[in-house]
């Protein structure tokens, strides 16, 4: 007699009772590696709170920046009409000096007005621009006409100033208005 209960049944094909077995073993490992460990998830979280910072402090400083030079142009309107009375205050001198001058005191007067004005425009930091005679430069000059240059030497250069030009805090707040040699 030959005991049943210890012999295996033969089944059509072997390999079927091991695929089950080997199924759930790939699942069980990707399961394993779409799982982060927790050090992944500690990376993962440090990256994202170092590149929030620097974002942040990338605002803060572009704010910063554009604070202080919102303050140092908040004024150009004003600045900018104030620059017509100095430019008439510099044709009026010039109108005096050409005619003979009976009233000193009243020249005097003016020419102090004139410094006090330009003394003031300087210490909001308004600069006059230097042109004749320079190179001319589309940066800082707005050629109005060109003019046959005397000299080889003056071509390309400034030979007159119509309008003098301005910086504001080494910004141009109004181009000079030049005559260019050719």
């Amino acid at each position: 007699m030959i005991d049943e209960t210890l012999t295996p049944e033969p089944t059509e094909n072997p390999e079927t009772q091991t695929q089950p077995e080997q199924q759930d073993a790939p699942t069980e490992q990707a399961a394993e590696a779409s799982t982060p460990t927790p050090e992944q998830l500690l990376a993962e979280e440090k990256d994202r709170y170092i590149r929030l910072y620097s974002e942040f402090d990338n605002y803060r400083k572009r704010t910063t920046k554009e604070r202080i030079e919102l303050m140092q142009t908040a004024g150009k309107d004003i600045i900018l009409s104030m620059l017509e009375i100095a430019d008439d205050f510099e044709r009026a001198l010039k109108a005096i000096e050409s005619t003979d001058a009976a009233n000193n005191s009243a020249i005097e007067g003016f020419e102090l007005i004139y410094k006090k004005l330009v003394a003031t425009l300087e210490s909001r930091g308004v600069k006059a621009m230097e042109a004749k005679g320079k190179p001319f430069d589309v940066e800082f000059h707005e050629a109005v006409t060109r003019f046959p240059a005397p000299t080889e030497a003056q071509k390309g250069q400034v030979i007159d100033e119509l309008e003098k030009g301005y910086l504001l805090n080494g910004h141009v707040l109004r181009f000079a208005k030049v005559v260019v040699g050719e």
